[in-house]
């Protein structure tokens, strides 16, 4: 149903597997190059002060081989991906003439985001480091420019395209545009909804933890470097292996908690144990600027045991016969007791990444749900399940099967949601032709001639 895009997206072509080379080259990515043609570095986009690198091209490329595990793509998908980059690097050069910024805290939530993300995918943070033969902090330094820069090209974007809108006229006639061989046909999907408990920390836990940061305290007094304890004992991944280290913030940008313990410290100046949403830190202030100030701290989550999963489980209960009772409906109880923010102000529905819809292609559903569901009928809802949040909480769950919508060709009725968005991105990249139009002669762009057929310079970057 999405057309063929024009360009990739600005965020997904700049992976960290392309950003970290030469370490991961085509051969890790399953595509080799034939013997004496080993790639040629060189520039081949100037735009102002910008380039672009034909390794940065060819990079992007292997990666789109490899996703595509030997489906076709584009004959032109060279093309298309030096005009997403030159789009990129138009947007930085305009940024710099429109003043358009970006935090060093934004960048620094997006760097820790991103190792956590890949921390996760390769096993620990170990192994992380032992594949790149580099320490986290290194890694965030070779990521630092690129994250800024995206960071940079996607408030761009925002501002060039964030207010786009589509009605239902204008799905209706995109939908009507489309060949009908081309129609995709679309697999089994179900809507499926979560009410979440966390198991609540029972006070010997918390007592435990409080007693660790005050003897932590008392070896830093006596001369133990905070940095050194943080990355021994903080659970806060993303600090953990910076010392502790926050960065800067400024007023209202953290917990209440931790912020109000923080302002109240001197340079240097450890807190008293301070309990937040996320568990117990010790606080050591570095310095402020102005409104800003940087800390440092030690994070410890006090552990859950099966009798405190049991009292989530045993609230769980008393909702579940509720909703079985028609005394409360699904999406109020998710409402109402759900600690899982995102699905609970959607009813308890679990969102489609892809397309922000609620439902959910059955083959790319987390197998915990598959297997619960599989033999589960419309309408039914689990008892009690454990499950362990996002942030490695304990916590129990129901889980409540909605729709069960079989194999279809795509339709209106059915698959409003993906259609309108698609024709929103359709209208989404029409205004960034539009954008670059109007503003590729305001600089200084220079192509290598191995890119001519790619016509970079015409006034559209359709092919």
């Amino acid at each position: 149903m999405q057309p063929i895009l024009k360009r990739l997206p600005a965020l997904a072509i700049l992976a960290l597997f392309s950003l970290l080379a030469p370490r991961v080259g085509h051969a890790q990515l399953g595509i080799t190059r034939p013997r004496g043609q080993e790639l040629v570095d060189g520039i081949v986009v100037k735009i102002d002060n910008q380039i672009v690198l034909r390794s940065e091209v060819e990079n992007i490329v292997a990666q789109e081989v490899a996703r595509a595990q030997g489906k076709p793509l584009p004959p032109d998908l060279r093309c298309k991906v030096l005009q997403s980059l030159v789009l990129n690097r138009l947007m930085l050069a305009r940024a710099d003439v429109d003043s358009v910024t970006v935090t060093d805290q934004a960048v620094n939530s997006e760097l820790d985001r991103r190792m956590a993300y890949f921390v996760q995918q390769i096993g620990s943070e170990k192994k992380l480091e032992e594949l790149y033969n580099k320490p986290i902090r290194a890694l965030k330094d070779d990521l630092r420019g690129q994250v800024h820069d995206q960071l940079v090209q996607q408030k761009m974007q925002e501002q060039i395209a964030g207010k786009v809108a589509v009605t239902p006229r204008e799905v209706k006639e995109y939908f009507d545009k489309v060949p009908k061989d081309s129609i995709p046909y679309f697999s089994t999907e179900v809507e499926v909804g979560q009410i979440v408990i966390p198991a609540q920390v029972n006070d010997a836990a918390k007592q435990a933890a409080i007693a660790k940061l005050n003897e932590l305290r008392a070896r830093i007094l006596a001369g133990e470097k905070f940095e050194t304890l943080a990355k021994e004992f903080s659970q806060d991944p993303g600090s953990a292996v910076e010392g502790g280290y926050l960065g800067f913030f400024k007023r209202g940008e953290l917990v209440p908690p931790y912020e109000a313990a923080a302002r109240k410290l001197e340079p240097g100046q450890l807190s008293p144990v301070v309990e937040s949403q996320f568990g117990f830190h010790l606080i050591q202030l570095i310095e402020r600027k102005g409104d800003s100030y940087s800390t440092r701290h030690i994070l410890l989550k006090p552990a859950t045991g099966t009798t405190d999963a049991g009292a989530a489980a045993i609230k769980l209960v008393r909702i579940r016969k509720q909703i079985l009772s028609d005394s409360i409906s699904f999406a109020k109880a998710a409402k109402d007791f759900s600690d899982d923010k995102i699905s609970s102000a959607n009813g308890g529905l679990l969102a489609n990444r892809a397309d922000g819809g609620s439902r959910l292609p059955l083959d790319k559903l987390d197998p915990a749900i598959f297997f619960t569901i599989d033999t589960m009928k419309v309408g039914h809802i689990t008892p009690p399940l454990p499950y362990r949040t996002d942030d490695g909480k304990d916590a129990m769950r129901i889980l409540y099967l909605k729709s069960n919508t079989p194999p279809h060709q795509a339709n209106l009725t059915d698959d409003y949601q993906k259609i309108s968005q698609a024709a929103l991105a359709q209208k989404k990249s029409k205004a960034l032709d539009d954008w670059y139009e109007k503003n590729r002669s305001t600089v200084y762009l220079e192509v290598a001639p191995e890119y001519d057929q790619c016509k970079v310079l015409t006034a559209s970057t359709d092919q």
